[in-house]
């Protein structure tokens, strides 16, 4: 059984600045010492990896709720793992926390010379594609593959991978003259994917995950006309749901009905007075 005082932590000698990220690489550093804690100091680069997905996700929901103190213990866990990576790389005596700052603050400055050079862009637009264009520069400089669409990461989920690829396309001047052309491009690749589902066997699946694809990829671009986050808009499309179908629960327990035993009709008069009295 624990008790009060075993949760006492001593003062931490080695962490002048509890305030600084310098501080939070003292402890990082103390974590990985060889007398530090056995979970951190078995830790690499590629098992941090889910880690760092998860916090970024966190950080995000912590933004979607709106509540300030949520949000800055959440980007205190997502700094984290920065400060954890760069930990492991000191160790391996490739880069440290400075070399991130510093390589961050260059690449800043850099791809913002409307800012901090004598270039002019009077737009959000105009520093969207002079970005991309520093990007191609950096990238041919470095020796890799200059296209417009080599710096997109693979992990990136699908949703905004296929919005970032059609903003890029956008940023060349490759899309579409207006918004009613995106409306047909979805509604031809709606009855595609219609007819594909006519098709049977493995070329039947092959041909619907085809068109499928291309609906999805279609629906990115519209929410992108639209001024709309797609993954934000799925987000919160699940939500509601999720959320209404918790109502149907209430609803059906204070009827004394056994929703699971329900047949469809039932459960669809339940979801729409559920939905009613959302409007309502």
């Amino acid at each position: 059984m624990l008790f009060a005082d075993d949760w006492f932590v001593p003062p931490l000698e080695l962490v002048e600045n509890l305030a600084s990220p310098h501080g939070m690489a003292a402890i990082s550093a103390r974590l990985r010492a060889p007398d530090g804690c056995p979970w951190d100091r078995k830790q690499t680069h590629a098992s941090l990896r889910p880690f760092v997905l998860e916090e970024a996700y966190e950080t995000v929901d912590a933004i979607e709720r709106g509540g300030a103190a949520d949000l800055a213990e959440e980007l205190g866990d997502l700094f984290l793992q920065v400060v954890l990576h760069a930990q492991l790389a000191a160790e391996e005596g490739t880069f440290d926390l400075v070399d991130v700052y510093r390589t961050l603050g260059a690449k800043i400055v850099r791809r913002h010379p409307h800012v901090f050079g004598d270039v002019e862009a009077s737009s959000a637009e105009e520093v969207i594609r002079n970005w991309e264009a520093i990007k191609a520069s950096e990238r041919s400089d470095a020796g890799r593959d200059p296209s417009a669409f080599t710096g997109i990461a693979r992990a990136l989920p699908a949703l905004p991978a296929s919005r970032e690829i059609q903003e890029r396309a956008s940023s060349m001047g490759w899309d579409w003259e207006a918004i009613e052309g995106v409306w047909e491009k979805v509604r031809e690749e709606l009855e595609e994917l219609h007819a594909a589902g006519e098709l049977h066997g493995d070329e039947g699946r092959d041909a619907r995950l085809h068109e499928l694809g291309d609906l999805l990829f279609a629906v990115v671009n519209l929410a992108r006309w639209m001024k709309l986050d797609p993954e934000e808009a799925l987000r919160t499309a699940n939500r509601r749901w999720i959320e209404r179908y918790g109502r149907v629960e209430e609803l059906a327990a204070r009827r004394g009905v056994d929703l699971a035993a329900l047949d469809l009709a039932g459960k669809d008069e339940l979801w729409d007075a559920v939905k009613h009295q959302g409007r309502g």
